[in-house]
């Protein structure tokens, strides 16, 4: 997302998850730092007071399936159909006929052409990011999942965390790290 600011958008997978979003929220908290939650429909349903006071505290939010489906493995219609289950999850605790507030990111990065059309023609905005930070790989050190992100980011960069049980470890090592490096580089952490 090109800008002459100095703006990054951190962006956040899987959630609300009582574990870690409750945590990523006072993260983000203490650096004044926006951010962008792609939620799951199901995690939605369970814990919509996490998802509520993301939405309170002026994050966005956006899309992630009901089931966090793979796009590629799953049929167009069955696909469509469980991105309107979240879509009617995140309705019932937040306004989404603002074309901001219609973002939809593909779980695992990984969409057909042909969902990706019909998503467009209703209006959503597909977000994908340039900087990885591999926090859900059980193989990458916490070390390296900062390195990730602070070896590669940017103005206008889009990072990808998860803020989910399994990138917990991962998270809760990188993510005040990098709050801090982008502050300390003139950063400002801004929601989609």
């Amino acid at each position: 997302m090109p800008n002459k600011e100095k703006k990054v958008y951190l962006t956040f997978d899987d959630g609300p998850t009582p574990e870690i979003t409750e945590w990523t929220l006072s993260q983000l908290r203490q650096f004044d730092a926006k951010a962008t939650f792609f939620c799951i429909g199901e995690n939605i349903q369970k814990h919509p007071e996490i998802f509520n006071k993301a939405i309170a505290e002026g994050h966005s939010i956006g899309n992630h399936t009901f089931n966090h489906l793979k796009g590629w493995e799953t049929p167009t219609v069955d696909y469509i159909k469980n991105f309107k289950q979240c879509e009617i999850e995140i309705s019932r605790h937040h306004q989404i006929d603002n074309p901001k507030s219609k973002l939809f990111r593909p779980p695992y990065g990984k969409i057909k052409f042909a969902q990706a059309g019909i998503l467009k023609k209703r209006g959503y905005r597909i977000i994908m990011w340039d900087v990885l930070s591999a926090d859900f790989d059980q193989d990458v050190s916490p070390e390296k999942c900062l390195e990730n992100v602070i070896g590669n980011v940017s103005s206008g960069s889009v990072i990808i965390f998860h803020d989910s049980v399994k990138a917990s470890k991962n998270l809760e090592y990188a993510l005040p790290r990098t709050l801090a490096f982008l502050k300390e580089k003139g950063y400002k952490c801004e929601a989609i």
